[in-house]
């Protein structure tokens, strides 16, 4: 059986159901008006925890950190939907539908609720000639949502890039020598009176280019994570008290 002073290690904890499946996350306890224990637990469900089932808490345990109900997580899924109000309250209607859902008898429920719930510093009602006061506690959690996506995305641009470099090429340039001594063998080596050609052939550079591809840099993406301070507001209910006793002019005339 869960107590009141188990709450808030159940908030946000895990779900399980008799099978050992994960059923979701405990979002809310709600403690019934009448015996002041926990009495329902919302779960958070479906893909990213959209959707919130409630499931009877009264038989659950907590084990090792989470949560486990003693019901299979089809079941819990299937509950019906409910909408709470404000004030964080059940409609009998609401509450009649989920305790069908569940086939839990509603009427021993609501006479088992109705009883006087003798405890630790509370008598039960009834029993003396004092009044008990009640009133509602917020407890405050936190859940984890998807605020936003941050992504790298890599692509190609070309850019122009110069570079100067030497290039050499070869110009004909004709010669003319005199005849002498040294050269006159040579010369005189052919035919008297010919006709021929001489041929010469003629080099260049261009320039080439090629490309190459080379790691420069390594991206990632990384998260920090920044606490801040919020305020919570939320209203709960408490019951007072007031008397009313006779004053002494009254007290005078009788």
């Amino acid at each position: 059986m869960i107590t009141r002073e188990q709450i808030p290690t159940i908030l946000h904890r895990p779900v399980y159901d008799t099978d050992g499946n994960k059923i979701g996350d405990a979002k809310h306890v709600f403690i019934d008006d009448a015996t002041t224990q926990p009495d329902w637990v919302s779960i958070k469900t479906g893909l990213f925890g959209t959707s919130e089932s409630f499931a009877p808490i009264s038989d659950a345990s907590l084990v090792e950190g989470y949560l486990e109900v003693p019901y299979t997580k089809d079941t819990v899924k299937d509950a019906p939907k409910v909408d709470v109000d404000a004030g964080g309250h059940l409609s009998g209607e609401e509450e009649h539908r989920l305790y069908e859902h569940y086939g839990i008898d509603w009427d021993a429920a609501w006479q088992r609720a109705n009883q006087p719930q003798p405890g630790p510093g509370r008598e039960a009602r009834g029993t003396d000639d004092a009044m008990t006061r009640s009133e509602e506690q917020m407890h405050v959690g936190t859940e984890r949502y998807e605020a936003g996506r941050a992504r790298l995305r890599k692509y190609v641009v070309t850019e122009e890039v110069q570079q100067t470099v030497p290039v050499r090429h070869e110009e004909v340039r004709v010669e003319r020598e005199p005849i002498t001594d040294a050269n006159r063998d040579a010369a005189t080596a052919g035919p008297d009176i010919s006709e021929g050609e001489h041929e010469v052939t003629l080099h260049a550079e261009r320039p080439v280019t090629q490309t190459e591809t080379e790691p420069v840099e390594r991206v990632r993406l990384t998260t920090d994570e920044q606490t801040e301070q919020e305020t919570v507001t939320g209203k709960v209910r408490k019951e007072k008290i007031e008397a009313d006793v006779p004053d002494e002019d009254d007290k005078r005339r009788r």
